[in-house]
């Protein structure tokens, strides 16, 4: 079969083209956007890709066309394969009658630490021996590909609530079928396409249907949302985690260990060199899974002592000067207070530099700006990058955090600004869940020039 892929550059729909290589198929794709490190990733495969959406790429003729869901109507080349009447589908379709279809599927559902824990979970099939597929929103650095076809009956999918494509309003996830699910948190996002939180937690319920009576969920018992969405109708056997009965941890010691407990009785004992409560949370979820899959809890914890974190989750890209300096996709309130109450727990008293760019279709639109202030608010000192696009007042959003905080409109102004104020012994923490103008890299050569 020979596939189009419209919008192929975006994480998941590469990760729908690498799998369709492996299978066997003639993958070609367009994007508005064909630039590395997702183009060369997709040529590194044998995948041709065109620029832009010319209604001339019809004549590729392939015998379907998979759509992004980042094409919309008024799409040119969309626009022709609607008036020709050319064969098309949704990539999340696509994926689970092309790939999913046969196979045991996990899927990791939730607002935060979807990447995170199908990258654990993944990693502990494949410690146990089972070499399970799997298709992720990042690069789990234990396998280093963001997706992987095997002949295991297992596969690992990152189970994505935003919507399917411009003809198909429903979740990604609702696709998949899974015979296990995770349903890790659930909190407000997406503002562009969804109205409320309960708008989102029909989509979850959606999920929940899909789920057979002999499969396995595994639920946040402290979320008063997924306990609204279970109490909608539920057929499938629900395992709670962070609560009594259920899954839980102990306090992580400094040396990072922690032991994982079901029903209070232990079950096995991490030790590694992830930071704070909600890893020990996604690392709850992937043992349970792993669990349900056949792993023991000791055997997946020995996989997790080994496991190395997504890139992009606290990920140190340098020490210069005594500054080190992270580079984290936490691009929501509660995935960035989280991310940085756990670097403090570890850093205790040393500085914490927050560097945020409110880049998400949720963050530009300012619907979490009030919460901006409290979630950064462990930080010592923090940097907001607003350009004159953002639609909102940042500066307003950070008067709490008084002199602590500056805004700026200019990227090299911002760098100038992190680097003069960092000091050696420092802990720079820059989140954004895009590029940031490449800003990592300039500070750190900013620092290395001065120490001189």
């Amino acid at each position: 079969m020979h596939i189009h892929i419209l919008g192929i550059c975006g994480t998941f729909m590469g990760g729908v083209a690498v799998l369709a290589k492996q299978a066997g198929h003639r993958v070609t794709g367009c994007d508005a956007n064909v630039y590395p490190p997702m183009s060369t990733q997709l040529e590194a495969q044998g995948i041709d890709l065109t620029e832009g959406y010319d209604p001339r790429q019809t004549g590729l003729a392939p015998d379907v066309f998979v759509i992004g869901n980042v094409v919309s109507r008024g799409n040119p080349l969309m626009e022709e394969i609607l008036d020709r009447g050319l064969p098309y589908v949704s990539g999340p379709q696509w994926l689970a009658e092309n790939v999913l279809r046969d196979k045991w599927v996990l899927a990791v559902a939730g607002t935060h630490g979807k990447t995170t824990t199908s990258s654990m979970l993944a990693w502990i099939l494949e410690y146990a021996g089972l070499q399970p597929g799997f298709l992720v929103g990042g690069v789990p650095q234990n396998f280093g590909v963001s997706a992987r076809l095997t002949d295991s009956p297992f596969f690992v999918v990152e189970a994505d609530e935003y919507d399917t494509a411009f003809f198909d309003k429903r979740s990604k996830f609702v696709h998949y079928r899974p015979r296990t699910a995770i349903l890790n948190n659930l909190e407000f996002d997406h503002a562009d396409i969804f109205p409320d939180l309960a708008a989102i937690e029909t989509q979850f319920h959606h999920l929940v249907r899909t789920v057979p009576g002999n499969g396995l969920i595994l639920a946040n018992g402290r979320e008063e949302s997924i306990k609204r969405v279970l109490a909608r109708g539920c057929w499938t056997r629900v395992e709670y985690l962070a609560a009594t009965p259920g899954w839980q941890t102990s306090e992580q010691s400094p040396e990072g260990a922690f032991d994982l407990r079901l029903d209070d009785e232990r079950q096995g004992t991490v030790q590694w060199g992830l930071l704070g409560e909600h890893n020990r949370h996604n690392a709850l979820a992937a043992v349970g899974a792993a669990r349900h899959a056949g792993v023991p809890p000791q055997v997946a914890a020995e996989a997790l002592d080994r496991f190395v974190n997504v890139k992009r989750r606290m990920e140190v890209r340098g020490v210069e000067n005594g500054v080190t300096v992270y580079d984290d996709f936490a691009h929501h309130p509660t995935a960035i207070h989280t991310t940085l109450q756990g670097l403090r727990a570890r850093v205790d008293r040393a500085r914490i530099l927050a560097v945020l760019e409110p880049r998400s279709n949720t963050m530009r639109m300012g619907v979490m700006k009030g919460r901006l202030g409290e979630s950064l608010a462990v930080a010592d000192r923090v940097f907001c990058y607003a350009p004159p696009s953002l639609d909102w007042d940042a500066a307003a959003a950070f008067e709490a955090l008084g002199q602590r905080a500056g805004v700026y409109d200019d990227l090299q102004q911002l760098t100038d600004a992190v680097a003069a104020a960092a000091r050696p012994g420092d802990h720079v923490v820059i989140m954004s869940n895009g590029g940031f103008g490449g800003i990592h890299g300039k500070l750190l050569e900013h620092l290395k020039a001065a120490r001189g």
